[in-house]
């Protein structure tokens, strides 16, 4: 998803949180008593959820986006080693290489030798 996208996606998802509130609001409904009121508490929560996560979404392109400004693109952020061509065309926002991103960003000292092996390179599982 491109950041044009998510952010149309972003104002879709915005439009229709409003919409509920305001069905909320105009309904008068006690959430904790009415059988509708739970059920719209649900989809306020979901579409937060969702406008939340498409609001990560676009940091994350956007940091991307500086990545490529300042020439660190495709070098992951935590071993400094190329990230394969394939994990950017599937995920163009990824900072790791998979064997980083396996091991998480709390990792371990050593780990690094566990994921990539002494020489570098990823095992194959």
């Amino acid at each position: 998803m491109d950041r044009d996208e998510t952010l149309r996606r972003l104002d879709q998802l915005a439009a229709q949180f409003d919409e509920k509130v305001d069905a909320s609001v105009s309904s008068n409904a006690d959430d904790e008593h009415d059988p509708e009121g739970s059920t719209i508490a649900f989809e306020r929560s979901q579409l937060d959820a969702l406008i939340r996560q498409a609001r990560q979404h676009l940091d994350e392109v956007d940091a991307a986006a500086d990545r490529i400004t300042d020439g660190t693109y495709g070098a992951c952020q935590t071993c400094g080693r190329p990230i394969p061509v394939e994990r950017l065309e599937a995920r163009p926002v990824a900072r790791t290489c998979i064997g980083c991103a396996a091991v998480g960003p709390a990792s371990p000292a050593g780990s690094h030798i566990r994921t990539h092996g002494r020489d570098g390179t990823v095992p194959s599982a």
